[in-house]
């Protein structure tokens, strides 16, 4: 289970390399940026979607 958090962890990591990404290619190609946006969004969702689930998991583990 340890290793699941650190996982968490790395999705909000990846989502600030993205955002930092679109904020660099901003001025050059937005559709580039547009698309980093993306999947710091995915990886915000991401982070959220499998806390809850891991959450829901060990809850049923633990009954």
């Amino acid at each position: 289970m340890k290793i699941q958090k650190i996982f968490h962890y790395a999705y909000i990591i990846f989502a600030v390399l993205f955002i930092y990404d679109a904020i660099t290619k901003w001025s050059d190609d937005r559709n580039k940026a547009y698309m980093s946006l993306f999947f710091a969004a995915l990886a915000i969702f991401m982070f959220f979607f499998r806390k809850r689930f891991s959450k829901k998991i060990e809850d049923r583990n633990n009954k």
